[in-house]
Formats: structure tokens, C-alpha cells, sequence
């Protein structure tokens, strides 16, 4: 058993604390909304402190799921953050999806205080969050992450270390940009088919079994096709990780003009009331011109 804290608990946070206490560690939990934190502790046990700093306070790991770079300074770096209540040879391991320099300046805070830290940002969406089968991507140090991984196996079907720290968010990175592609491919197939008046869901019982096969085929051609877009990741969400893979792109000097085109295609999403539902909404906008 590990004394653990857990800082964030949107919809990954909350179940992936949950599977912490269900796997038999000792956890506390920080949100910024405390009467979520009431609802988790209620639900799981353990406890929940009103700042990060407390909340980290004698841990022997700390995991962080929150939004965006400046929340994850916020409850990391300042003065009420967790790396000021966190003691040397502990560990803090970021799960939020944010950018490789953020990773790297907290990292080098973390060094400095003697304390480990991964940034190990994860997919699988929300029903992998709940079901425990996430896939975690990281970047530290390999005896860092030897230390962390039974802990993480808590709600990790797939954790694997891509290299030292900021490897982890630039393989999010990578993987952001492949769904990308694959919900418009898929958003486009099912509109050509509902306009030349074909059975959407025979052709795609049909073509699943090739190589037009993906995860969205399988888990959102039904949903697309009546269109139900409240599965999960919010087009906002992903438009942040896109911004995000864009930004290195131009750094590395990588040529993304897909991503760039998918992006401002969730931009029109958003436009037209979108901003919250799943990313497999392409679909609604192509509807929408279609009239």
C-alpha cells in the first residue's frame, strides 16, 4: 500500500483516484471545487485536504489530472502548490495533457527539491478512465518510473516510459494527431454513405472487418450516425491538445497541414454550439452543410 494524493477530479481524475482506494492505497484528494472532492470522499473513503500543498503533504506519490499548463503550475509550483508540501525522494507525476515545456520546467523544480517527477499524460477517454484500462505515456527517469508503475497499474492497462522528461507529452502529442485524422476520415465516410442513401450501419458492419477498422469505427459509428455527440472528450479539450501539437510542430519544423485543417474544423464544431460535445462531432458539421 502507498500514501498517495490525487490533484484534479474532472472526469479522468475522479475514477482514476477511485481505482487508487479500490487497489488498496491510502489516498487524499485536492479539487478546486470542493464539493466534488466531498462527493469523492463520500463515494471512495479516504480523505480530502483544501489546498495541494495539504493534500501532498507526507505522500509517497502525488498524481496531478488537471487542464491546462497554467492550472497545472497553480497546483504545482505556488506557494499553496504541491511541490511545496511534497518531501524529497517522494514523487509527483503529472497526468494532465500539456505541453513538453511545462513538463520540463517543472521537472527542473522538482530536481532542485530532490523529488522525482514523470509527466505521463494519458487516452482512453473517459470509459477508460472508469474501467481502469488507460494507456500512460511518460517521460522521466527509468527508476522513477519503476518506482511509480505499480501504483499507475491501478488504472493503467498500458504504461510505458518514451524517454526523459517531455517525451511523454510529445508521444500525447503524436497520438492526438492521429485521432485527428481518423474521426474526419471516419465523419467523412459515414456523410458520403448517408448521402448516396446507404444503410450506415451495414456498410460499416461490412468495411470493419478491413482495413478501414479503427477504435472510432468500432466505439462511435453508432453514436455519429444518430447523431449523438455526448460520449465524452469535448471538442474543446481536443482543440487545446491540437493548439498544442501545432505549437511544436512549428518549433520542430514538422509540416501538420491535416491537423491544422481537423483543428479549424472543431473550430466550426464550436461555432455552431459545439464547444462541448465529443470529438466525434466532425460529423454535425458535415451534416450541417449538407442541410
Amino acid at each position: 500500500m502507498a500514501k498517495v494524493a490525487f490533484i484534479g477530479l474532472g472526469v479522468m481524475g475522479y475514477p482514476m483516484a477511485g481505482h487508487l482506494v479500490k487497489n488498496g492505497h491510502q489516498v487524499t484528494v485536492y479539487n478546486r471545487t470542493e464539493a466534488k472532492a466531498k462527493a469523492w470522499v463520500n463515494e471512495f473513503g479516504g480523505e480530502y485536504q483544501l489546498t495541494p500543498k495539504a493534500a501532498a503533504e507526507g505522500q509517497d506519490i502525488v498524481f496531478v489530472c488537471v487542464g491546462n499548463d497554467d492550472d497545472l503550475r497553480q497546483v504545482t509550483l505556488s506557494d499553496t502548490g504541491a511541490l511545496a508540501g511534497m518531501t524529497a525522494n517522494s514523487i509527483l507525476v503529472d497526468h494532465t495533457t500539456a505541453s513538453a515545456d511545462v513538463a520540463r520546467e517543472i521537472a527542473a523544480v522538482a530536481e532542485s527539491l530532490n523529488i522525482g517527477f514523470m509527466d505521463a499524460p494519458v487516452s482512453g477517454g473517459q470509459a477508460g478512465a472508469e474501467n481502469g484500462v488507460l494507456t500512460v505515456m511518460v517521460g522521466g527517469e527509468q527508476a522513477t518510473f519503476e518506482a511509480a508503475k505499480p501504483i499507475m497499474d491501478a488504472y493503467a492497462r498500458c504504461a510505458e516510459r518514451l524517454g526523459e522528461v517531455g517525451a511523454g507529452q510529445l508521444t500525447k502529442m503524436v497520438n492526438q494527431i492521429c485521432i485527428a485524422g481518423v474521426v474526419q476520415g471516419l465523419a467523412e465516410g459515414l456523410h458520403f454513405a448517408r448521402s448516396a442513401g446507404l444503410d450506415g450501419e451495414k456498410v460499416v458492419e461490412v468495411i470493419s472487418k478491413g482495413a478501414a477498422q479503427s477504435w472510432q469505427m468500432e466505439n462511435r459509428y453508432q453514436t455519429m450516425w444518430q447523431g449523438e455527440y455526448n460520449l465524452g472528450f469535448a471538442v474543446d479539450w481536443m482543440r487545446k491538445d491540437l493548439g498544442i501539437a501545432l505549437t511544436e510542430a512549428r518549433r520542430n519544423g514538422s509540416h501538420l497541414p491535416l491537423t491544422a485543417l481537423v483543428d479549424q474544423f472543431y473550430s466550426e464544431v464550436q461555432a455552431i454550439g459545439g464547444a462541448r460535445w465529443d470529438t466525434s462531432s466532425l460529423l454535425a458539421k458535415l451534416e450541417k452543410n449538407r442541410g
